[in-house]
């Protein structure tokens, strides 16, 4: 499958500079193409509760995607995927991490892999067991551990608690092949600022 890339956060009105994205704002933004959407949630700083900081990696995931929960349609375990624009899906991984994803049209998600951490140093530092800053953030598990993030907050929209989500100008922007997958494993859909010293892995 191959997706158009032509809309970019640009086009959508009142989005820069306006604050945090909520409403309307919110709808327009994830309402989108899903490869569109992860390339712009690039820079977009992002706070749960206390601790955040600016997305530098993501992933897009499509329904006819054999790599998606979404692929062989609604579940009980995947149904915040078929919510709103803006709603967030989090599931658990190897029966020990949890992952964070944001809806853009029903089925499809930006999986959201690394954060530079900007706010809730020391939270993050406690819940991480370290210090080292680019070690908060690097990969979806680490970043919804450094957050506080699991099932609890699960199926709820971005501009409601303990969400919030601000947009972002336009990044340098690298792509390369999804982590951790089997399945249309070379479809080129992570992407990740260029030149960003808090990413999951390097892309190559």
């Amino acid at each position: 499958m191959v997706s158009p890339v032509s809309m970019s956060i640009e086009t959508i009105n009142g989005a820069i500079g306006a604050g945090p994205l909520a409403g309307e704002s919110l709808r327009q933004f994830f309402e989108r193409d899903a490869i569109e959407v992860a390339r712009d949630l690039l820079g977009c700083h992002l706070m749960v509760n206390d601790a955040g900081g600016r997305i530098t990696e993501t992933e897009a995931y499509y329904p006819d995607d054999e790599a998606s929960h979404s692929f062989r349609g609604p579940t009980k375990r995947n149904g915040a995927m078929y919510g709103r624009p803006g709603n967030v899906y989090i599931y658990r991984i190897y029966g020990m991490y949890w992952c964070l994803n944001f809806v853009c049209t029903p089925g499809s998600a930006a999986l959201i892999r690394a954060l530079e951490p900007e706010t809730g140093l020391a939270t993050m530092a406690e819940r991480r067991g370290t210090d080292v800053l680019t070690q908060f953030c690097s990969g979806p598990g680490k970043l919804c551990q450094a957050l506080g993030i699991d099932i609890a907050i699960n199926d709820r929209m971005l501009d409601q608690p303990p969400y919030a989500i601000s947009p972002s100008a336009p990044v340098p922007i690298v792509s390369g092949k999804r982590i951790g997958i089997t399945k249309n494993a070379e479809a080129p859909w992570r992407f990740g600022i260029q030149g960003s010293r808090f990413l999951s892995k390097p892309f190559r």
